[in-house]
């Protein structure tokens, strides 16, 4: 009875979820009938349309519950089964170099995000908070972050929401700057995967260029996403004793398993190929309704309260990383 009541709390978050979702891909629908094609997905649309109502109407509690749920466990569900299109030989395609990269990229991103914010005044769990988030995984590294180093409640919601209106901007803006910037479509996913801050915002911001970039993307993504494992592990070495000891949970996601875990299957041949397309169908469908709740989750006008410091440091950690995004790009010749 418990877990059936715990259910029922869920239903009206998620039933306002799929309500977006449906929105989301109506409009592309009715993007492709008037202009022959889809300039933003359905995907994307989901987080605007999401965004809109929860920055217009002041939803009642009784939906957080199901939003939440849809935000983090279905789209964490759609990263697993996304690990049935991607193969070890990928993985072994990406190279050391490129993971040793990737490493080397969020620490030197984490340490001068950190000065960035101790520099426009920010208290040192303030911005220890915003240098994880935007180093390696948004809210969820927030998230583990904040029991290690015994951050504040406003601490953790100042960056989260300014972590949340940041990640939705860089989704719609990605692709506009790979108009700008001419990157190919494994380089572009390259950049999507080191500078966007969750899994399925990278898919939002790589659908529109290509399979290529998606595969790219989510692969470059997932390597820096088990970088929080060391990362929390180092910041609990060094508040050891005064603060909460990391949980393996934290260090080690358990999608990140199930993707690994199906991306063993499908290097192993052992995912019948006929299942491999319905895989990928729900995955897809899964994070769309996740970027619908995400969407949902960000409310433009709570932005305002968490201050202009916060703000400054934010988007120049955004920048600085997307800078070193670039130069890495360059100096391993990624084609």
């Amino acid at each position: 009875m418990p877990q059936l009541s715990q259910s029922i709390r869920h239903l009206p978050g998620i039933a306002l979820s799929l309500l977006v979702t449906l929105a989301a891909v109506m409009l592309e629908k009715l993007e492709f009938s008037v202009f022959g094609r889809s300039w933003l997905e359905s995907l994307v649309l989901a987080i605007v349309v999401g965004t809109l109502v929860r920055s217009t109407f002041s939803l009642h509690r009784r939906f957080d519950p199901g939003i939440d749920f849809s935000a983090r466990i279905l789209l964490e569900c759609a990263v697993v089964l996304l690990g049935a299109s991607i193969s070890l030989e990928a993985l072994g395609r990406a190279g050391a170099w490129l993971v040793a990269g990737i490493a080397l990229t969020v620490v030197v991103s984490i340490l001068l995000s950190y000065w960035v914010s101790r520099a426009v005044g920010l208290p040192p769990k303030l911005a220890t908070l915003i240098a994880c988030g935007n180093s390696i995984c948004g809210n969820s590294a927030i998230a583990a972050t904040a029991p290690v180093i015994d951050a504040k409640p406003d601490d953790v919601a100042a960056s989260i929401a300014f972590t949340a209106v940041l990640g939705v901007a860089v989704v719609l803006g990605m692709p506009v700057l790979n108009t700008v910037a001419g990157l190919s479509d494994i380089q572009y996913g390259t950049f999507a995967g080191l500078t966007v801050y969750a899994v399925p915002q990278v898919l939002a911001a790589t659908a529109p260029i290509g399979i290529a970039s998606i595969q790219t993307g989510t692969l470059v993504k997932l390597i820096r996403v088990l970088m929080l494992g060391p990362v929390i592990f180092a910041l609990g070495l060094i508040h050891g004793g005064r603060h909460q000891r990391p949980s393996l949970r934290h260090m080690v996601p358990w999608f990140i398993v199930g993707f690994a875990l199906l991306m063993a299957m499908r290097s192993l041949d052992l995912i019948p190929p006929m299942a491999l397309a319905p895989l990928a169908e729900a995955s897809g469908m899964l994070t769309i309704v996740a970027m619908a709740a995400l969407g949902l989750s960000v409310d433009i006008r709570h932005t305002a309260r968490a201050g202009g410091r916060v703000m400054l440091a934010a988007v120049i950690s955004l920048l600085v990383l997307g800078g070193l995004s670039l130069i890495l790009i360059a100096v391993l010749g990624i084609p």
